[in-house]
């Protein structure tokens, strides 16, 4: 299988792509999915969400002050 970046992967391999995607190549091609959960309730008005590459995970935050944490009640993936 080659995938977007122009790389080639074995058959019946998988891999995470650098934004934390798990994709598996198989015979009929390559299928890929969020190894994330992604906050959608929590009050966006005042907080927001920042996704963290390198541990693949959100925090939601207070817009002005980013070391105040905002309570998610709930989260989908």
């Amino acid at each position: 299988c080659l995938d977007e970046e122009g790389k080639v992967h074995e058959f019946d391999s998988g891999w995470k792509t650098e934004d934390c995607d798990n994709c598996h190549c198989s015979h009929t091609g390559i299928g890929c999915c969020n190894s994330y959960i992604i906050p959608a309730d929590y009050d966006k008005e005042k907080c927001e969400s920042i996704f963290n590459k390198e541990t693949c995970s959100y925090k939601v935050v207070e817009k002005d002050d980013h070391s105040k944490e905002c309570p998610v009640h709930g989260w989908v993936g």
